[in-house]
């Protein structure tokens, strides 16, 4: 323990030594940024203004496009800062707060897409109780409980995290502070009270999965009975992008946390880490809403001032 020091900040992974390259790293992540930045708000402002997308369905949406928004905006900018100002350095506080954030909002999208997934379930293999299931204080409740848990989560996690000791090395081979980065940097091999964290959240995870998929199992077995074929697609366009969303986030994150502390870094690490903290945000708006008529709709009439 001779080399134990007082860790007062971390240094973030370069995308390159050459400066033309972290241009093009900042300008590109800007770009991804702003993407998921204007198409999360346009679903919260759409569903804010229209009455008619007031439903248990497109509440638990809104929440979700603000979780996405929160959750690229705690690792993207600080990323494109470091590129421009030629600094990698993070401080310690702030690379507790960016673990605490990102596994909050992570666990509540998860939490937040089994609810929306037992909403589709119910509207269409239980449509005529669905207004007395899915109440507005049923709906408020599920959301809180996702926001919760998430916090739980975040609190776990970087408590877990940030109790163990670190040695003099404190360069993280990632682009944010992530637990599988710390670990490999800290000076203990005993990281007991992480892998609690791990399977608590494991726990949850397969939870969520196995709830989808009895919800799914369900939904499309209630659609293939549908003859009509335009009632079939309504119910597949509802539930099939949701399911996608799901399938994509829980992969990546599962195998960016459950991969053992290697010493060496590998480009996977990377793209998984970006594959559930900045490819969701930035895809989600498109797939929710590219073939969503009710939100094609509620855009042309803000388009043309018809909310005023």
């Amino acid at each position: 323990m001779g080399n134990l020091t007082i860790v007062t900040e971390f240094l973030l992974m370069d995308f390159s030594k050459n400066w033309e390259l972290q241009i093009l790293h900042a300008m590109l992540f800007l770009l991804i940024y702003l993407m998921a930045l204007m198409g999360n708000l346009l679903i919260f402002t759409l569903i804010s203004l229209n009455g008619h997308l007031h439903t248990p369905m497109y509440f638990f949406l809104k929440n979700l496009s603000f979780l996405d928004i929160c959750l690229i905006s705690v690792t993207v900018p600080k990323s494109i800062a470091n590129s421009l100002s030629h600094s990698c350095s993070i401080s310690y506080l702030g690379c507790v707060l960016q673990v605490f954030l990102v596994i909050l909002f992570a666990g509540s999208e998860i939490s937040f897409l089994t609810v929306m997934s037992y909403d589709r379930y119910i509207a269409i293999c239980l449509p005529l109780h669905y207004e007395t299931i899915m109440t507005k204080g049923s709906c408020v409740r599920m959301a809180v409980a996702s926001w919760f848990s998430g916090g739980v989560f975040g609190a776990m996690y970087s408590a877990s995290t940030f109790s163990l000791p670190f040695c003099g090395l404190k360069e993280i081979h990632q682009f944010f502070c992530d637990v599988p980065s710390l670990l490999r940097i800290s000076c203990s091999e005993k990281h007991i009270a992480v892998y609690v964290s791990v399977a608590i959240g494991l726990g949850l995870g397969i939870f969520c999965c196995i709830s989808i998929i009895i919800s799914y199992g369900h939904i499309f077995s209630t659609v293939l009975k549908i003859s009509d074929t335009k009632g079939r697609s309504k119910a597949f366009s509802t539930s099939l992008p949701h399911l996608i969303v799901f399938v994509v986030f829980i992969i990546t994150g599962a195998m960016a946390y459950l991969n053992p502390p290697l010493e060496s870094d590998s480009v996977l690490d990377l793209l998984l880490s970006m594959f559930y903290t900045v490819v969701p945000p930035t895809v989600n708006p498109v797939i929710y809403s590219l073939r969503n008529k009710d939100m094609k709709i509620a855009l042309r009439k803000l388009m043309t001032w018809k909310y005023l």
